[in-house]
């Protein structure tokens, strides 16, 4: 019995031979790929068939383009198809879905060899924006050019809470594309992420949250001093940790030092007045019913962290440990501080417990106790973070939404409603 050949030894497409472009337009409606398709298929009446080379769709607002290019079969020999001849048929197609359904289908040759592609792995360029401002898409157009990329393709992911695009780009090295379109940015307050196209995008399986300031809004220790009359100290110290101008272990020791004699009772009342970043529950049960691991790695307080953790079922969770005597805090730390590298070692921790490559991880702060973090993981977030926590990470996103991270990682808006409960 005869074998199939490897796929490596099939025949490739004849570059030499005839090829066209159609392209429909018009409304949107059941049955118009169906029929273009059929019609091309009909076409085996005698007269050499085509192969379909590439296909192209989008509907947008209900408005079709589909781009299809065909080459001619049956190419060599006295019965080998013109392009003359291949144009004609393919126009007598365009006649008869016209008539059918009630769409334009253009016809032009697409014969000779392809345009050659820039050199570069591609990447997808992720834009967001509440809403998305027209200049900040015509601003990383121009940048994309301006590194010698190309945008082959752009799709919406969300509508709602932020509105996000995905541009496909090939022929840009990704250093001077993400500056470049940083500035974009920068320029006109939109978001502009940049990911590698491929399969590790998709890949990702385990993800490490920062809580004060990310997870929740505020910082927990401003909130434990106030009930200390230190609210002003204390805020003054939080900023320069997070800016980096302060060890964060030493700054971490020194704010804890001002809640002695505070009694037990007050982490009670900070943890029940959290408030949760908007769309931090989307974010979390969304990754988790695509299987994510989800935890949250902090430089505040296990009393906090460990509840918080509970309630929103969370896999792990990592803290400092505020020490208590006779109800009351000490104004000590028990155990190791999660600090800067704490952080680090938590996540790569957590990646080894459940099996997952650090390159399948993503991490998302604000600080600079977070950066250590952020470059660890696969892909690093900074959320809403100081300036130069944002420059030093994979991405960065300034959204009031928590759950605009699925965006980054390549969501759209329906696979996160299909993955809600």
């Amino acid at each position: 019995m005869p074998h199939e050949p490897p796929p490596d030894l099939l025949p490739a497409p004849d570059a030499t031979a005839p090829r066209a472009l159609l392209t429909v337009t018009g409304a949107d409606r059941p049955g118009v790929t169906a029929h273009l398709f059929a019609a091309l298929a009909a076409r085996g009446d005698g007269r050499p068939a085509v192969e379909v080379l590439d296909v192209e769709q989008v509907v947008v607002h209900g408005h079709l383009v589909l781009g299809v290019v065909v080459g001619a079969r049956g190419t060599a020999g006295p019965a080998a198809t013109g392009e003359r001849e291949l144009l004609a048929q393919l126009r007598a197609v365009a006649d008869d879905v016209e008539r059918a359904v009630g769409v334009r289908v253009a016809v032009e040759s697409a014969s000779g060899p392809d345009a050659p592609l820039p050199g570069g792995r591609p990447h997808h360029v992720i834009v967001l924006g509440r809403p998305v401002p027209p200049e900040a898409v015509a601003g990383a157009a121009r940048a994309v050019t301006g590194v010698g990329g190309n945008i082959d393709a752009i799709r919406r992911l969300s509508d709602f809470p932020v509105t996000s695009f995905e541009l496909t780009v090939s022929g840009a090295e990704a250093t001077a594309l993400r500056t470049a379109l940083a500035s974009v940015a920068a320029e006109t307050g939109a978001d502009i992420a940049v990911e590698q196209v491929g399969i590790a995008r998709r890949s990702k399986r385990l993800i490490v949250l920062d809580v004060d300031s990310t997870l929740v809004r505020g910082e927990v220790i401003d909130e434990l001093a106030a009930r200390a009359g230190r609210a002003a100290e204390v805020a003054r110290i939080t900023a320069a940790a997070m800016n980096g101008e302060l060890d964060f272990a030493e700054s971490l020791r020194a704010r804890v030092a001002v809640l002695a004699g505070l009694p037990e009772t007050v982490l009670d009342e900070v943890r029940e007045h959290l408030v949760l970043t908007p769309g931090a529950r989307t974010l979390i049960r969304t990754l988790q019913r695509l299987g994510f691991r989800c935890g949250i790695v902090s430089g505040g307080f296990t009393q906090i962290t460990g509840p918080l953790a509970d309630s929103l079922g969370l896999d792990f969770a990592a803290a400092n440990t505020l020490e208590v005597e006779d109800g009351r805090l000490t104004g000590g730390l028990v155990g190791e501080i999660v600090d800067r590298p704490g952080k680090a070692r938590a996540l790569v921790r957590f990646a080894e417990q459940y099996g997952i490559p650090l390159d399948q991880t993503v991490a998302v702060g604000d600080g600079a106790n977070d950066l250590d973090m952020l470059s660890t993981a696969g892909l690093g977030i900074a959320f809403n973070a100081k300036p130069f926590v944002r420059e030093q990470a994979h991405t960065a996103l300034n959204q009031p939404y928590l759950d605009a991270v699925l965006q980054v990682l390549g969501f759209t808006r329906d696979e996160v409603l299909d993955a809600a409960p």
